[in-house]
């Protein structure tokens, strides 16, 4: 049985944004709980990350966009004959309930910004070895802390990152299931299309093929050059068949 590799592709800033705001999200759950250095770097490394994409444009205005949006096309969906009207309207509740939500609670890493030990933390994750213990003896100490100390810390700042991850991950969740994966073929390695107005490209790929898709363009028109992960010993098929979707 194959192992297939799913690779993503944004076609657009915003998407480009939330896919990072995704990645950064699930980084700083994947060594909790906290217990030692290293997976203290890894949480404040990933949180410190998140604040800077956080800086970056209008995220709330861009999330609240795209609910919208999304409310839209499932009033339209429920215009079509056969369609679950039932999980349609429990979608759109969904949506303006966390759209509210978001509106309602601070700006978008506002607790983390504001948090001292965070703030200390950030201030030397550029420096080469930077949070050692006598570099930053607050850490240390923070860490020789009861374990149920920590964990309700981080709780906390999770629970501020709530309001912003509940609809980043619906509206995720809804791109991504717009369009299907279907089965393309490519020609000496190269394969180009329509991009329909998408937000998102999702290819999928053997894994043992040892193969990765290069992709370049926009919503109206993308392209894919695939090349191999050994590039001085590995080759790429004359034609190669693969799935692809235009969310």
């Amino acid at each position: 049985m194959h192992a297939y590799v799913l690779f993503e592709h944004p076609l657009n800033e915003k998407m480009r944004t939330w896919l990072r705001m995704e990645f950064l999200l699930t980084q700083m759950e994947a060594q909790l709980p906290v217990r030692d250095h290293a997976s203290a770097l890894n949480f404040f490394r990933n949180a410190s990350d998140l604040l800077d994409v956080f800086e970056r444009g209008e995220i709330r205005t861009e999330i609240l966009k795209e609910l919208e949006r999304q409310q839209r096309k499932l009033n339209s969906w429920a215009e079509v004959p056969g369609a679950d009207t039932h999980r349609i309207r429990e979608l759109g509740t969904q949506l303006r309930e966390s759209g509210s939500k978001m509106m309602s609670a601070p700006r978008p890493g506002q607790i983390l910004r504001e948090d001292k030990l965070l703030a200390l933390v950030r201030q030397r994750l550029s420096i080469p070895g930077g949070c050692c213990s006598f570099d930053l003896p607050t850490l240390h100490i923070w860490l020789a802390l009861p374990q149920h100390v920590r964990d309700e810390q981080v709780e906390y700042w999770q629970a501020s990152l709530e309001p912003i991850k509940e609809p980043l991950n619906m509206l995720l969740e809804l791109i991504r299931n717009a369009a299907p994966l279907r089965r393309q073929t490519s020609l000496n390695g190269f394969y180009q299309d329509n991009g329909e107005d998408a937000d998102l490209l999702r290819l999928q790929l053997p894994a043992d093929d040892g193969l990765y898709p290069q992709i370049s363009g926009h919503k109206s028109r993308f392209a894919i050059r695939f090349l191999p992960l050994d590039s001085e010993r590995g080759g790429v098929p004359e034609r190669l068949d693969f799935e692809l979707a235009c969310c």
